[in-house]
């Protein structure tokens, strides 16, 4: 989709298009600023991070004090990964306010996660950080409103959560990276913008109870229906949640628009008073509306049935996240989906430029004024290559952003201003291109994500291409795959595979017979790796199996998770799983099993 020209008469014409309004042309400009100037930029940033972290430990043991150039801090700073630095983060999680590896205090710890990798793990930050995040922020509506116009005539249906947060003991708060934001007064006493007006009150979205936060949101959503324009939670996962949220509670919600009154069980004083101020009257013609469209036998369609002048879903779904697709555009009617910025707890990277394009063609132009940044290039068909840390010596030949080559596959390396230096963050990408200097990345996976048995390795974006390709089996049954993760079996002789799915089969479908799940197991094994496939028609692994469970098991997972601290904002759906109570709570939920009939093909030649 071409940027819109619809704004000519009010906006002025940006080499990235037409500006909505004059605002944008200052922030569509600062785009182009820093993408043409990437690599000046980026030695700018690395000198000012060097500069101020000057007295910081860390860069006086690798010989860095007073030094600001590259090529010193290319020559004596090792690559690390969160092992390798606990040591500093947990003094630092335990009180030691010496400057270790920043020079300005560290205000917060940002919490992962804890689902793409196992453990969460505490990502120092300082106070300034806010100020880059919020900055990163303030450049995607400039964008999306070159190609989506009049998003200020309407507003934004967005589910956002906060999570309770904990202290490390030394006392520093440590919360998942989107909390300190809702919580921070960049988000809480944000000025009014036409373009970013939600219908959910700040109170609801900063309400640590779920239920509360959620029923909250969506009751005010529904009261606001017909302004809302675009409809998002961060992750797709999140939005589907919210989805089920309706399916399960439109009587409840329907009964308070009737009588204009808030249920019982929302108790928070501050969600009341909010939703009181939306909620002012009864209106039994939208309870009534309400009950007609969810008391629909089919929720095909239900988000544009519900909100009829929504214009996209904004919502993540690359990664992991893109086995969403499908689910999502069954219930928003094929609404395109926008992903608009690519982030994490370590450190807030790029921006979308083209936020309407397909799902499959997401790439994000890194800023290079939010951190400095290397790439350690990865080769996907070199498996078993040696893991670098920082007992590598000399340290490994990174590549500058500027020096990318499309085509090629990298591993995401940072250096922040709050003191992580030369940091791996476990993500892939893949280099699609260029906007001026900018390299710009497609999210390929998280690294080390694996399934194995034997030699095999299987990682995250493999065995989700294995399952799209046997749920093609399914479509002529009108069943598709709700929701999957998976586990190495090493309890039989051989081990093997074991994928849990969840099913959705739509009005009218018949669930499938065993024989399609059997054909499923070898169509997923057929689209696995040679090592793997060489392992089964030997004696090394056994036949893969497909458990499929009870609809609703994953959200039980999700609650499970929840309850054990994970972020309702940031939780994913593991893709692999080992820790024994949520595979002891998958395997109770198995309303059958089924394993691969035959081993797939296998040839010497064939990868």
């Amino acid at each position: 989709m071409a940027p819109t020209a619809t704004a000519a008469a009010v906006g002025r014409v940006t080499a990235l298009g037409v500006a909505a309004c004059e605002r944008d042309v200052e922030k569509l400009e600062f785009i182009e600023e820093m993408t043409k100037n990437f690599d000046a930029e980026q030695v700018r940033v690395l000198a000012e991070i060097l500069a101020r972290n000057n007295g910081a430990e860390y860069l006086r043991r690798h010989g860095m004090e007073g030094r600001t150039d590259r090529q010193a801090f290319k020559a004596r700073v090792p690559v690390v990964t969160y092992e390798d630095l606990r040591p500093e983060i947990d003094r630092i999680a335990n009180g030691d306010r010496s400057n270790i590896i920043s020079s300005h205090p560290i205000t917060e710890f940002l919490t992962s996660s804890g689902t793409s990798a196992g453990e969460r793990k505490l990502m120092p930050t300082i106070e300034d950080e806010l100020n880059r995040r919020q900055m990163l922020y303030s450049l995607l509506m400039p964008v999306m409103n070159l190609y989506v116009p009049g998003l200020d005539k309407g507003k934004g249906l967005y589910f956002l959560f906060i999570k309770s947060e904990t202290k490390t003991p030394g006392g520093l708060p440590a919360r998942p990276v989107l909390t300190s934001y809702y919580k921070s007064d960049h988000f809480k006493h944000r000025p009014y913008d036409p373009y970013n007006v939600y219908t959910s009150p700040t109170a609801a979205i900063l309400c640590t109870d779920s239920f509360q936060s959620m029923y909250s949101q969506m009751l005010c959503g529904l009261v606001a229906r017909t302004e809302v324009l675009r409809v998002g939670a961060v992750f797709a996962s999140g939005l589907l949640r919210a989805i089920r949220f309706l399916q399960l509670h439109w009587k409840e919600l329907a009964h308070d628009l009737r009588t204009g009154t808030l249920s019982a069980r929302v108790v928070e004083p501050s969600i009341r008073e909010a939703v009181g101020e939306v909620l002012t009257k009864p209106d039994a013609d939208l309870a009534d509306f309400v009950e007609a469209e969810c008391g629909k036998d089919s929720w095909e369609g239900i988000i544009t049935r519900v909100w009829p002048n929504t214009k996209y879903l904004d919502v993540i779904v690359t990664g992991a996240m893109a086995q969403y697709i499908p689910t999502l555009k069954y219930y928003s009617g094929g609404l395109p989906m926008a992903c608009t910025m690519y982030a994490s707890s370590e450190c807030y990277f790029g921006l979308n430029l083209r936020p309407m394009c397909d799902p499959s063609e997401v790439s994000y132009t890194i800023m290079p004024n939010m951190g400095y940044f290397e790439l350690l290039p990865h080769d996907p068909a070199d498996a078993n290559a040696k893991p670098v840390s920082a007992r590598d010596d000399p340290p490994p030949r990174l590549v500058d952003l500027a020096d990318a080559e499309v085509g090629k596959e990298y591993e995401l390396v940072i250096t922040t201003y709050a003191g992580l230096c030369r940091y791996r963050v476990g993500d892939i990408l893949h280099v699609t291109g260029f906007h001026n200097a900018a390299p710009q990345f497609r999210f390929v996976r998280r690294k080390n994500v694996l399934l194995s048995i034997d030699s095999d390795k299987t990682d995250e974006a493999e065995l989700q291409a294995a399952v799209e390709r046997a749920s093609r089996l399914l479509a002529p049954y009108d069943a598709g795959i709700v929701e999957y993760t998976s586990q190495a079996d090493a309890t039989t002789i051989p081990g093997h595979y074991v994928v849990y799915w969840e099913l959705m089969v739509r009005e009218g479908g018949a669930s499938p017979e065993p024989a399609v799940f059997e054909r499923c197991c070898l169509e997923m094994e057929e689209a696995l790796n040679a090592v793997y496939r060489q392992g089964r028609n030997g004696d090394a692994i056994g036949p893969l199996e497909i458990r499929v469970v009870r609809g609703g098991t994953f959200e039980e997972v999700m609650d499970y998770a929840i309850s054990r601290g994970a972020s309702i904002n940031q939780y994913k759906a593991p893709r692999c799983v080992s820790f024994g109570p949520i595979i002891e709570l998958l395997n109770s939920r198995v309303v059958s099993k089924h394993f691969s009939p035959a081993c797939p093909t296998y040839s010497p030649h064939k990868k």
